[in-house]
This record gives C-alpha cells, structure tokens and sequence, in this order.
C-alpha cells in the first residue's frame, strides 16, 4: 500500500527531455515542495538529461531509466520501476515519458498489479493532435491534464475535446522571498556588471521562440546608446545569437551572462525585464520573477503570458517578432522611471498573492488528490 492512505502522497515525475529550463526547473521545485510538505517524490529521468545533474541541488531523488525515446527498452523499465516502488500518482512532463507513462500503467494492471493514477503536466502551447491514439492517451489513460495557464487550459478543451473537469490550470509559483530583496547597486557589484548603464535583461533558455534575435535587433534601435543588454541563459540558439552580435557590432552592448544557478540576483541588476517570446508560453516563469522582483517588464501576447502581462498596467505589450516595437517599449520605460516603477509595483502587486509556490504546490496537491479520489469513486 502507498503512503496516500496515511495523508502523504507518493509520486513519480518523469521527464524524456534533455533541455534544461523553467519546464525542467519547475519539476525539481515542486518536487522539492512537496518532499518538504513530508510527500514521497522522485523523478525518473533520461540518461544525460540535465535534470539528473541538477537534481540533487534540490535534494530530490533522481533515477535514470531509457526514457528519451519512444521504444520497448524505455516502456519496460518504467513498468520495472513502478512495480519495483509504487507510487500513487505518475506526473508526465513531455510527450514521449507521457507515452510511455501511460503504457507502463496499462502494462501493470494487465500484469493484475496496482497501476498509478496519470497525470500528465502541459507546460507550452504546441497544440495537440487529435488522431484517435492522442485522443486515448488525453481522453482515457490520462486522469488529470495540468496547464502552465488558463489559455492552454482552454485550447484543450476548445481543440482536443477535454472534458473542463478534468483539466486545471496550474501556473509555475515563485518563492517570492528569493526576489526582491537585493539592492541594485550590490546586486551590480557582485556580477561585475557597469554601475551606472541601464540595463536590460532576459532570463530565459536560448530557443528561437523566445525571441532573442528580435531583442538583440532592438538594442541597437534603443535610444540610449550605453544600454547594455544581459542574456541570462544558455541553449541550442547561442552560437547563432553571438554570431549575430557580433555582425551589428554590439559587442561592447551586449553580455551572455551563460545558465546561472541563482538568477535573483540578476534580476535585481535590471533596469528592464524583456520577454519577447513569440510561441509556445504558458504563464513564464522569469516574467513572474521580474514581476515578483519589482522589475518593469516589456514582452508579448504569446501564450498564456497575457494572463499576467496586461498593457499599460502591469507590463507594456507589444507585437510579437517586431525589433521596433521592442525598442519602443524599452525606451518608454527608461525614459520614464516613475513610470516604470509604477507598471513594477502594479505588477508585483497582482501576482504576489496568486502565483506563489506555495500556491502552486496547493493546487498540485488539490489536482492528485481528485484524481485519486476518481479513481476510488469508479471501482
């Protein structure tokens, strides 16, 4: 018997990415969050994923199984270890460990043995096939799909026929005491970043829909000259950006600052936050950190992001793909400090008691135990 009985829960993450960014930061966060609340967690993950390495930072277990690929290898293994350490609920992360989740679940119970509850966590807005498999995998081996935001809660209902029972919306919550704290001048002095520049920042995994290269065109459309643009984050799209710094000679204006461990620091140096993503968002988790920090935010209507970025009062939204209307935001802002600062706390104001990690982890919770409770109501 699992610990579910007693009040603790027991569960399995799984996660066949090997990226590395708020998809997988969040995993290991919640994962944290729950083993502290005295909950049984852990995560299976892919060989070489960085969520293995970066697991212990967060002091939750981690066990590598053959999970990166859609093959016989990575369904057996996943069946092998549910059996091996039962678990009541099994919380897919990406398309193929939800696959193979999924047909681990439906091998045990043919095996006669107790299978977990599925629970598969959406965390972009890449839509969803409706082929008769995708539809099985959704409609009957899923209990409970989780989105990022209420956007892609309701793309799936709209698009994907989900019933509105059984999908919630669960954004990404931050531990808001991590943000906010520092002073901008020792936050600056301890990265060696220039005292005096504004500076404009983006926290974010180096992928093309983040829209990076729109931002870096936008710098040299800015109207102060001595900005200086930090690119917090690492991925596949950096040779590209440097190469593209380097043929519009802004060097001297740009920084890649690389993957940080602890990124509140580099928040609390910005000036500007800029989220110019163009696809794919669910509620971001660096846009919450600017807006927890106290950061005045420029970004797009992508995704779920307008569910916190609304024009003019808690961010400054502009088009999406478009160099120019970055720059203008950018400079509105630093133009404007009194301005800024009153978008920042505007911002900080409406997401402080909405979208905290405990917050998240209640909800989570909430989401488990329902479906936990389904399940028991349909023997």
């Amino acid at each position: 018997m699992s610990a579910a009985a007693t009040g603790a829960l027991a569960i399995a993450h799984t996660e066949s990415s090997n990226g590395w960014g708020g998809q997988e930061i969040r995993i290991l966060a919640e994962a944290a969050a729950f083993r502290a609340l005295g909950h049984d967690v852990l995560v299976y993950a892919a060989p070489g994923a960085r969520i293995v390495a970066e697991a212990a930072r967060f002091g939750v277990p981690v066990t590598v199984l053959p999970i990166a690929r859609k093959r016989p290898a990575g369904l057996v293994a996943l069946a092998r270890a549910l059996a091996r350490r039962p678990v009541d609920i099994v919380n897919a992360h990406s398309s193929t460990d939800t696959w193979l989740s999924a047909l681990a679940c439906r091998a045990l119970l043919l095996a006669g043995r107790a299978a977990p509850v599925l629970v598969r966590t959406r965390h972009v807005s890449v839509p969803v096939p409706n082929d008769v498999a995708t539809r099985w995998l959704y409609r009957k081996a899923t209990s409970r799909v989780v989105t990022t935001g209420e956007r892609l809660r309701e793309q799936l209902i709209r698009d994907n026929g989900l019933d509105p029972a059984r999908v919630s919306s669960v954004p990404t919550g931050i531990d808001a005491a991590r943000f906010g704290a520092m002073p901008k001048a020792a936050a600056r002095a301890s990265l060696g970043l220039p005292a005096e520049a504004p500076l404009v920042g983006i926290v974010a995994t180096l992928r093309s829909w983040k829209g990076h290269r729109f931002l870096i065109e936008a710098s040299a459309r800015v109207a102060r000259h001595d900005a200086v643009l930090v690119i917090v984050g690492d991925g596949p799209q950096r040779e590209a950006l440097e190469a593209q710094v380097a043929a519009s000679g802004l060097a001297n204006r740009v920084r890649f600052a690389g993957q940080q461990n602890d990124v509140a620091p580099w928040f609390a140096a910005f000036d500007v936050f800029v989220l110019p993503s163009y696809a794919n968002e669910g509620v971001p988790q660096a846009l919450l950190q600017a807006m927890f920090a106290g950061v005045p935010c420029v970004t797009t209507d992508a995704g779920a992001i307008p569910e916190i970025a609304r024009d003019g009062d808690t961010a400054t939204v502009v088009a999406k793909q478009d160099a120019a209307a970055l720059a203008a935001g950018i400079d509105a802002l630093l133009a404007d400090p009194a301005r800024a600062a009153a978008q920042a706390e505007r911002a900080r104001a409406f997401v402080a008691p909405r979208y905290t990690e405990a917050a998240m982890v209640e909800r989570m919770e909430a989401v488990f135990r329902d479906a936990l409770a389904d399940r028991q109501r349909r023997r």
